[in-house]
């Protein structure tokens, strides 16, 4: 099967949150429509959806903030993982960031999440010297 690679549009919102629960994505302090929304806001166009006979099976979200790009939101569901349609969302997702003057990608995975960075890892990123600090505007 050949999967399409195309921009998130809204009638696929439904299948997109269904597929991050699958995915474990969702969080109780993230709503996923709410996330949504700020992206079809800011840079729409560098989230995509994976399409396997019209049905949604993988996402990613990619932003740039003219310093550096960031990946967000990649998501495969289980039963096609491991078949090499993370990496071409990955592969979009990156070549979309380069065409835009992007020089260096950043993502984050929770340390527990030990496949995902196996994963990342296999597709050539590499673990940063840096210590991630955040903090919560709500």
């Amino acid at each position: 099967m050949r999967l399409e690679i195309r921009r998130y549009e809204s009638t696929y919102q439904t299948a997109v949150i269904d597929l991050w629960t699958k995915c474990n994505l969702t969080v109780p302090q993230n709503d996923p429509r709410e996330d949504i929304q700020k992206k079809l806001a800011f840079q729409p166009d560098l989230f995509f959806i994976a399409l396997l006979k019209r049905t949604v099976i993988g996402t990613i979200m990619a932003g740039y903030d003219g310093h550096r790009g960031w990946l967000n939101y990649l998501a495969v569901l289980p039963a096609y993982q491991k078949r090499g349609y993370g990496r071409q969302l990955v592969e979009k997702a990156v070549d979309e960031l380069r065409k835009l003057g992007c020089l260096k990608v950043n993502l984050q995975v929770r340390r527990t999440n030990t496949s995902v960075i196996s994963f990342y890892t296999h597709l050539g990123f590499k673990e940063e010297d840096r210590v991630n600090l955040g903090m919560r505007l709500t």
